[in-house]
């Protein structure tokens, strides 16, 4: 029962106890006077009061009810807002809210109310000062942190940085894809379980060989090794191949006394700095090593079965040179240098045919500016071959995804033989988008046209530029941008042109390591802070509120009854680490439910039953989940109501959700047990919380992770700072006993 309540309730008792004592004292009043009067008297007394008894009942009655509305509105007006008034202004001494406190109450209290308000504008301009000051003394170190965010997203390699426990501190966008490439099923929520943010690496990598790296750094290090690096490669879960560089992270020397921080302290030579981290740069080479392995397998049968059929044919031919052999013997002999010059052949052309399929897949396509490859083609076209190069009609602001090389080669290729067969001394390049999402880029000149059957012999030949050949053909290049070749002609201009239809930069492999080359997608994922986390064999509920990781989660369902069939439609969740709400790392599912969707629920989540036909179901989309919170502590707004969705699914699903649980619903009981409400909005409006997206499951999830974070300094006020101490707390509330 809340604080308000127990008084309200005791003060109605204390005047239900007045007036019983009232009633008391008049009938000991009675009986005394009684005692003292004649029998006479004492029937005539009676006589005149016995006809208003009812009456002098109904009048104790109707004191003691207004003496409790009295009780009540003395409560209102002069116990309950000094409570409010002081939850609001530890509100606004413990965070960054900036709203006026209602000056509501009687007395003095409303002139309190406006001076609080007074001060903290006074606060908010001192900080909103103090926060310019800082702004501008950290702009330096704002354009270190944008270009390392910059360097991040342009590095062709996946790089993740990670504190001596494996926590992930930094990562760039294409360790995040190549993440989601190396799981064994297939990922949900755009990756979101696989990689992150406080994510351990040890979920990927065996921490043995992590260890062993660490140690090889550190006595490389201690041999006075400036630069050390260590390499490993190892197999994932998947079956993908990886070779992974270790790199340390240089902490700063403890001086003054100072103890270093960091296991490595005590593991680093006297006087050198410890070890803070280690960065890793990860290549999948499966593809690499299969590609090797199958080019080691051709040249062995090559060799091989070149050394026996040799053999062969060197002891037909020394038989062959008898000039006695018979007819029948040399046909027979002869027969056998034609198989073994045949079977040699073969195998050569296999190894040709292999190889120039690896030649046509070795180039990734990159995205490169339309203009730009005209530009290219324009010098290439006229250093190489002499030839006079117009740039007709470019669209100027066309992006291509292309193997730049082979294509170049190509333009290239056709340029000369028509200069060399056809005598043509000029062309011209044209590029434009056409209506079907592609760009057409068109090789034109003036002069002889060629036959079909022409054409599809220069498709199909090996490319061959002067003394430079190539085992593509234009055919390969066209199959490797998986577009399209064609030679046309223009009648009016008395013209014609090769088009090739080429894949624009918006079309993207999803996997394709080289697409984010490129990528917009700064900043980068980073956190420094964590390399000061705190020991992770420490017990849970003994550590800091402010030195956990949180993930902060919300469901959308079909209705409000998990134990009579209601089920999950939609899951949103965000992570918090060192004090921050990390957007970027967002979790968002929807979920077929397998059973209709209540129309009356529609209005609230906007969960439409089409848009859950297709999606995974519960069993797939809650271990993802699971994965996705591991090893944090789960945070949500009435959590009673959503843990008893995820609990029903245990056995079915075959995970099981262990971790700690903090309610945020029973956390505002905690730190304002005199507010008449403590619903999501309602505490978001009183902490100056923007809402926005309400009733998705994300978006519920983001405000009660604002919520949280608000919280936090909240609860130091009044003494609790553990995990272990927030959870007593929050049990001892009334809300605690709400069962689903």
């Amino acid at each position: 029962m809340r604080r308000d309540q127990r008084v309200v309730v005791a003060m109605s008792l204390g005047v239900a106890a007045a007036s019983v004592l009232a009633l008391g004292w008049f009938a000991l009043t009675a009986a005394m006077i009684g005692s003292a009067l004649g029998e006479d008297e004492r029937q005539a007394v009676s006589a005149a009061l016995q006809p208003r008894a009812a009456l002098m009942v109904l009048t104790t009655l109707v004191l003691a009810g207004c003496g409790a509305a009295l009780g009540q509105w003395i409560y209102q007006r002069w116990v309950a807002p000094p409570g409010r008034l002081l939850e609001q202004a530890r509100i606004l001494v413990s965070t960054d809210v900036q709203r006026a406190i209602p000056a509501e109450g009687a007395g003095a209290v409303p002139d309190l109310a406006r001076v609080i308000n007074e001060l903290a504008a006074q606060r908010g301009q001192l900080q909103r000062d103090m926060a310019e000051q800082v702004a501008q003394a950290s702009r330096g170190v704002e354009q270190e942190r944008n270009r390392l965010a910059a360097l991040m997203s342009e590095l062709t390699q996946s790089v993740v940085v990670c504190n001596l426990d494996g926590r992930i501190l930094l990562y760039n966008n294409r360790a995040r894809v190549q993440f989601r490439a190396l799981s064994q099923a297939p990922s949900l929520a755009d990756g979101a379980e696989l990689i992150g943010l406080g994510r351990s690496i040890y979920n990927v990598f065996d921490r043995k060989l992590v260890a062993h790296a660490l140690e090889s750094v550190q006595q490389r290090l201690a041999r006075g090794a400036a630069n050390p690096a260590a390499q490993f490669v190892t197999i994932t879960r998947a079956g993908q191949l990886l070779r992974v560089q270790l790199a340390p992270v240089r902490g700063v020397a403890a001086h003054g006394g100072e103890q270093a921080t960091g296991q490595a302290a005590s593991d680093e030579p006297s006087g050198s700095p410890p070890l803070a981290g280690f960065v890793l740069m990860l290549d999948n080479i499966t593809r690499d090593f299969e590609q090797e392995s199958e080019r080691d397998r051709l040249l062995h049968g090559l060799t091989e079965g070149s050394r026996g059929s040799l053999a062969n044919l060197q002891a037909a031919v020394e038989i062959l040179e008898d000039p006695d052999l018979d007819g029948a013997t040399r046909e027979r002999f002869l027969g056998v240098v034609r198989e073994e010059s045949t079977a040699m052949s073969r195998r050569i052309q296999d190894l040709a045919t292999r190889a120039t399929r690896g030649l046509a897949t070795r180039w990734p396509l990159e995205e490169m500016l339309g203009a730009d490859l005209v530009v290219a083609a324009q010098r290439r076209i006229e250093s190489q071959l002499g030839l006079r190069v117009r740039a007709g009609e470019v669209d100027a602001a066309l992006w291509l995804k292309l193997d730049s090389f082979s294509l170049l080669q190509a333009l290239a290729y056709l340029s000369a033989r028509l200069g060399d067969e056809y005598d043509i001394k000029a062309v011209e390049l044209r590029l434009a988008a056409t209506d079907a999402g592609h760009a057409r880029l068109d090789l034109l000149w003036t002069g002889q046209a060629m036959s079909t059957e022409t054409v599809m012999t220069w498709e199909t030949d090996p490319m061959r530029i002067g003394a430079e050949s190539s085992p593509l053909t234009i055919r390969d290049v066209v199959q490797r941008h998986g577009g399209e070749f064609w030679f046309e002609r223009e009648r009016v201009r008395h013209a014609a042109f090769f088009r090739f239809l080429l894949p624009l930069a918006s079309e993207r492999a999803e996997l394709e390591a080289t697409t984010f080359l490129h990528s917009d997608s700064r900043p980068e994922y980073y956190d420094f802070d964590l390399f000061r986390a705190t020991d992770a064999s420490r017990a849970l509920d003994e550590r800091r509120l402010v030195d956990l990781a949180y993930t902060v989660f919300d469901t959308e369902t079909t209705g409000l009854e998990p134990s009579a069939g209601d089920e999950i439609i939609q899951i949103g969740a965000v992570r918090v680490l060192n004090g921050k709400l990390l957007r970027s790392e967002s979790f968002e599912q929807l979920v077929d439910p397998k059973r209709p969707i209540p129309p009356a629920g529609i209005p609230i989540h906007g969960i439409q039953p089409d848009m859950v036909v297709g999606q995974p179901t519960i069993d797939t989309v809650l271990p993802a989940f699971h994965a996705y919170a591991h090893d944090t502590v789960l945070v949500a707004h009435n959590a009673a109501f959503d843990m008893r969705f995820l609990q029903l699914k245990e056995q079915a699903t075959g995970v099981r959700f262990e971790q700690p649980v903090l309610d945020t619903l029973l956390l505002s009981a905690v730190v304002h047990p005199n507010q008449e409400s403590h619903k999501l909005e309602a505490i978001a409006e009183r902490l100056d919380i923007a809402v926005i997206g309400r009733h998705t499951a994300l978006g519920d999830a983001i405000v009660t992770a604002e919520v949280f974070l608000r919280f936090i300094p909240l609860l130091a006020d009044k003494g609790i700072h553990t995990l272990g101490q927030a959870r007593e707390a929050a049990q001892a509330t009334y809300y605690a006993r709400i069962k689903y």
